[in-house]
């Protein structure tokens, strides 16, 4: 499966979780996200960020920049050329259905509802009305 995410995100100079990086990041407010708030939702180890961000940063991709609402922090910030790269991205994994094989549709739809349910009951995101 990974290997399959890997091969469509190639051509744009990413891995699967460089990708996820610059989808959080478009999903963000503002394009940004203090580098310890990425570490958190991604769940990795801050290492991890740091070394993504330098990765994506040198490629254009994202920028570092000081919080402005806390100097102590900096953020990393999607750039014109991460937006339109993440979404072209994007659509060469959905063109693989995102790698998800040996499902069908209703069946994804099921894994999705009890992932979602696991997520929620671990109390990854707020439950929602």
């Amino acid at each position: 499966m990974m290997s399959a995410l890997d091969g469509a995100l190639k051509p744009f100079g990413l891995t699967f979780s460089r990708y996820e990086v610059l989808v959080l990041l478009l999903f963000s407010k503002r394009g940004s996200l203090p580098l310890s708030k990425i570490g958190e939702r991604l769940m990795v180890h801050p290492t991890s960020v740091t070394s993504a961000i330098d990765r994506l940063e040198a490629q254009g991709f994202v920028e570092r920049v000081p919080d402005e609402d806390d100097r102590r922090r900096t953020l990393a910030r999607l750039t014109p050329s991460g937006r339109s790269t993440v979404r072209k991205a994007t659509k060469a994994v959905s063109a693989i259905d995102f790698a998800i094989t040996g499902l069908d549709d209703g069946q994804q739809g099921d894994a999705y509802d009890l992932l979602r349910k696991v997520r929620r009951a671990s109390g990854d995101f707020p439950d929602q009305p």
